[in-house]
């Protein structure tokens, strides 16, 4: 049975009102504080482990086809013009 108190109606459309403008705040308040989030770590560069382990395969590669040249390039060169390549190898590595 409902109530035929004009009091009471308006406390409970109160009530809903309240209820309705809290339930706006939270979700509004949800979203602003994942915009907030997306902005923070939208300036960190950040990559899949996929990425990093198709790098990390490219560099060994590149790596190797390095020493392979060298190699190669050694013996066009001669014996002696190997060592001279080597340290010249470490001096650019290191400086």
């Amino acid at each position: 049975m409902q109530s035929e108190n004009p009091l009471i109606a308006d406390f409970v459309k109160l009530l809903n009102g309240a209820a309705g403008t809290f339930a706006g705040m939270s979700r509004e308040a949800g979203a602003t504080a994942r915009e907030k989030l997306r902005e923070a770590m939208g300036g960190l560069d950040f990559i899949s482990r996929e990425e990093f382990d198709a790098v990390k395969e490219m560099a060994a590669t590149a790596r190797e086809e390095v020493e392979a040249l060298k190699a190669r390039l050694a013996k066009l060169e001669g014996g002696s013009a190997a060592g001279d390549i080597a340290a010249a190898a470490d001096d650019t590595a290191v400086g």
